[in-house]
């Protein structure tokens, strides 16, 4: 019942708008040709096409345009950016990429070139992050407002500590914790530090199912 006075509402709402729009074109009032906005969470350019997995979650405010590709059971979450119109950005299965990631592959000045970006599998990239061209291996993780810059290469297992700057073309050995400004290499991961990455991987992985299932309802009332 609720979704059909959800839609009966709309309908009448939208008749309105047309209705006056009419009016004005009547009248030759400009007044009609409102320009708005409207959100696309997966945006499509004539040369770059994105390959979005049926069962992975890209949040109603996430923004992923150009050629990227998303693998199974992943997660792009809200407010995050990914850039593929530049060049590639390819995101393995049951990876996730929190709240407020930025991944670019466009030049970010004049003399920089475009670089691909490339995200393997069970892979975290926690809130904030931002990824420039960079390579994830499988089952890595990036903490919350790291910066990694471009030819950045973290290999399968590996950790980079919460607000640590990565530079260009650094490559971080399987199994290590890296932490600083810029990132040094600190020590070896734990064993309880080395199964958590997977486990982070595969809760937010649940977690993002549970959001594609409310995502996709019609608003309560």
């Amino acid at each position: 019942m609720s979704a059909f006075l959800y839609r009966l509402g709309l309908t009448l709402r939208e008749t309105g708008q047309a209705l006056d729009r009419l009016g004005c074109q009547l009248q030759g009032n400009p007044a009609y040709r409102e320009e708005f906005f409207r959100h696309r969470s997966v945006l499509n350019l004539p040369s770059a096409v994105s390959d979005i997995a049926p069962n992975a979650f890209v949040a109603p405010s996430a923004a992923v345009s150009g050629k990227v590709s998303v693998g199974s059971n992943s997660s792009i979450w809200y407010g995050t950016v990914v850039r593929g119109d530049g060049a590639e950005v390819t995101i393995g299965d049951n990876t996730n990429l929190q709240d407020g990631v930025i991944v670019n592959t466009g030049p970010i000045n004049l003399v920089s070139a475009r670089a691909e970006t490339r995200i393997g599998n069970s892979v975290t990239v926690g809130h904030s992050a931002n990824l420039y061209g960079v390579t994830l291996e499988d089952r890595c993780l990036v903490g919350m407002g790291a910066t990694l810059h471009k030819g950045v290469k973290v290999e399968t297992g590996a950790m980079v500590a919460a607000g640590s700057v990565v530079e260009e073309d650094t490559v971080i050995p399987a199994n290590q914790l890296w932490a600083g400004n810029p990132a040094k290499f600190l020590r070896e991961l734990k064993p309880e530090e080395k199964s958590f990455l997977p486990n982070s991987a595969d809760i937010y992985s649940k977690l993002a199912a549970e959001h594609k299932s409310e995502a996709s309802k019609l608003p309560p009332y």
